[in-house]
């Protein structure tokens, strides 16, 4: 790959779709991937290439550094409230992001994995994607993070953990996973007389404030104030899945990759849901515990 721009712009191009990939799984939001490539860009076309010896792999660590530091600067940022307002949507896509790419690019990855990869420190997250997801040796990783291949090595193995999930303590999981599933689905189909059949006639919703966003945290009790609530977040069931919430099965809802709200369940004896916790203040989100079932 000589340094000549025609060059560096052509390979660029070829491995636009690849650079794309990347930059999505390690960000999960398509905005901030187009923008993660557009800084790559702009870096490589000011670099002298000529002494590059494998031009795609200077690339993908080029994507990668960008999107390693968008991540340290995301950190910074946990403690913003939720937006669901069109302008709030808008300021953390970025301009001409297609929704139904990005929806289509989640169903793809997988939301669950999305929600737990957004669970996971920059450094832990970056490992695991370029090697476990794009064949990255790991002491090409290593020398991005600033740190020893076997350092880097331990960072992708505790993210693999917490993506395949661990053992639930919990004696019933397959039946309260189904039972979640079903709810899952019953939301986002708007079926309501399924989901009646999902609670008990006691059920209790609590929902901090960050979720509607009201005043006060709320309670709403009985089947059907419930199920109520339940067909209101349709569009949001859109971008949820299934998870291990502090070792009990839940749901968690991601927002262009990011975890937004999340669900707690508890069940009676003879299976049917007694309680749902709805959490969506950041600093409660990033106090919970969530990892994929495996």
């Amino acid at each position: 790959m000589p340094g000549r721009p025609d060059d560096v712009a052509r390979q660029f191009e070829l491995d636009r779709p690849r650079l794309r990939a990347v930059a999505y799984r390690i960000l999960g939001s398509l905005g901030e991937a187009d923008d993660a490539l557009q800084e790559a860009w702009l870096r490589a076309d000011r670099t002298d290439t000529s002494e590059v010896a494998n031009p795609s792999g200077w690339l993908t660590t080029v994507v990668a550094r960008v999107c390693l530091n968008l991540l340290r600067a995301r950190d910074t940022r946990r403690e913003e409230p939720l937006d669901d307002t069109p302008r709030g949507r808008a300021a953390r896509t970025g301009t001409g992001t297609d929704p139904a790419e990005e929806a289509q690019l989640a169903d793809e990855v997988g939301i669950a994995l999305l929600i737990v990869l957004d669970t996971l420190g920059p450094a832990e997250r970056l490992a695991f994607v370029l090697h476990d997801m794009f064949d990255v040796p790991f002491d090409d990783i290593a020398a991005m993070l600033d740190k020893t291949p076997a350092a880097t090595r331990q960072l992708a193995s505790r993210a693999r953990r917490r993506v395949r999930g661990v053992p639930a303590p919990e004696a019933d999981l397959p039946r309260r996973r189904r039972a979640v599933d079903a709810y899952l689905a019953a939301t986002r189909g708007g079926d309501f007389d399924a989901l009646v059949a999902l609670l008990h006639p006691d059920v209790v919703l609590r929902a901090d404030a960050a979720v509607v966003p009201t005043p006060e945290p709320f309670t709403v009790g009985g089947v059907e104030p419930v199920a109520r609530g339940a067909m209101a977040s349709m569009g949001r069931a859109r971008a949820a899945a299934v998870v291990l919430v502090d070792g009990r099965v839940g749901m968690a809802m991601a927002e262009h990759g990011r975890l937004r709200v999340v669900l707690r369940f508890d069940f009676a004896a003879d299976g049917r849901m007694t309680g749902i916790d709805v959490i969506a203040e950041p600093a409660r989100l990033n106090e919970l515990d969530i990892t994929g079932i495996g």
